[in-house]
């Protein structure tokens, strides 16, 4: 049964209402350790779902381009305020529509086509928009990228530096998609500072962890912060970009006219949810046990072989190397899927293999800590994962799979998902 109810889709298109069922089921029975993936709460479904998907909102609060935004204005500025209170940011922008448009909007507000871009390479954690070649931050700017120790798999803060002096970036960007590890925002500003670059954060992964207090935060170091909504933030699928009070206009400019028209304003209003409960201390006990979980299934994974990059995690999230257990990262995802493990096959830093069919497995722990699994469950977790890839090492896991499947149903069945029951 779904919260809100979808009698009006279910009358009006059975077929899509029967995907989104079938959906919904799939969330409910599988153990979903993507690390950009969460559960939303029924009150951001129904902003989501609600009447502000009809109205048009070109410009910003008071300075609109359409009539009859008596209550979008409102619902927007409390969307700002909310994330300026959460991060303590001077200024917000919350329209961006999702996390790639919004780095965008950071290269449109500081820099010109040719400008250098210093960014965290793609294979060792990166993001596509931190400049890497098939991105059209890679082809419109003089891209430059650092990497991370071979010998410790964290980044390396002495091969940024010399990169930076001799570089000369107009920006450097700190954060990626796979760093199971504290990033030192500090060192970055200092860097940033030396060489004359502004300084971007993109914390889409951890933004939910620093709003929680579990991970430190890159406010009053970085000059602009970009981020998701959704990941470990739990909410709808939006991004925001903050900056200090200098970078105001020019972060707003880049936002609208520069990239977008009108803003999502049902996204808007779900944002503005997702903040207000990011902003409870039930939100910051989440992120701390996103983080207590994390570490134990990392403990669990190490004790059964598993080499994991940079020897463990900080955060949420978790980078697996699988060389070691004779199998790719892609057919151990895909088993792993058919027995109830969702996760995604993930390049890892150095790694021999294509980007399609990598050596790694990326996992994270936000969506299970939203159904309520503790460190208690982690390392069985870890066993039914290992089971699954030595089985598909083997090249015989169908037995495997259909077992650990069965078993995860089990345990998820006492663990409520927010927006979706089965019918009793």
């Amino acid at each position: 049964m779904h919260e809100p109810v979808i009698p009006h889709l279910q009358a009006e298109d059975p077929e899509i209402a029967g995907l989104v069922e079938a959906e919904a089921r799939r969330q409910f029975e599988k153990i979903r350790l993507i690390a950009s993936e969460n559960y939303v709460s029924p009150a951001v479904l129904e902003a989501t779902g609600s009447v502000l998907t009809n109205k048009y909102s070109e410009g910003y609060a008071g300075r609109r381009y359409y009539e009859g935004q008596q209550n979008i204005d409102p619902v927007e500025l409390l969307a700002i305020e909310r994330a300026r209170s959460l991060f303590g940011a001077e200024h917000a922008n919350v329209q961006p529509y999702s996390g790639s448009p919004a780095n965008l909007a950071v290269y449109l507000a500081f820099l010109q086509p040719g400008d250098t871009v210093l960014g965290l390479s793609l294979p060792m954690g990166g993001h596509l928009t931190h400049g890497w070649s098939v991105s059209a931050t890679g082809k419109w700017f003089n891209a430059v990228r650092y990497g991370v120790r071979a010998d410790t798999g964290r980044i390396d803060m002495d091969e940024v530096r010399d990169l930076a002096r001799r570089e000369r970036p107009k920006l450097i960007w700190c954060g990626g998609t796979a760093i199971p590890r504290t990033i030192d925002f500090p060192a970055f500003a200092e860097i940033a500072r030396e060489t004359g670059a502004v300084l971007a954060a993109d914390i889409a992964h951890i933004a939910g962890l620093i709003a929680g207090g579990a991970h430190p935060s890159p406010f009053g170091h970085a000059d602009v912060v970009s981020t998701t909504t959704h990941k470990t933030l739990r909410g709808p699928r939006g991004a925001m970009v903050m900056s200090t009070a200098e970078h105001a206009a020019a972060i707003d400019k880049a936002v609208f006219p520069g990239l977008q028209g009108g803003p999502h304003n049902h996204t808007t209003a779900a944002i503005a949810v997702a903040l207000k409960e990011a902003a409870t201390p039930g939100f910051a006990a989440y992120a701390r046990q996103i983080v207590a979980n994390a570490r134990a299934l990392a403990a669990a994974l190490l004790e059964r072989g598993y080499d994991l990059i940079s020897g463990g995690t900080d955060n949420h999230l978790i980078l697996i190397d699988l060389t070691n257990k004779g199998v790719a990262g892609k057919p151990a995802a895909q088993a792993l899927d058919r027995a109830g493990v969702e996760l995604n096959y993930n390049a890892v830093p150095f790694d021999p293999r294509k980007p399609f069919d990598p050596s790694g497995l990326r996992l994270g722990t936000a969506a299970i800590t939203t159904r309520g699994l503790t460190e208690e469950h982690m390392p069985q977790l870890a066993a039914w994962i290992d089971e699954v890839v030595q089985a598909t090492a083997k090249g015989d896991a169908a037995e495997v799979e259909q077992k650990v499947a069965a078993r995860i149903r089990e345990l998820l069945a006492a663990h409520p998902m927010p927006g979706w029951a089965p019918a009793p």
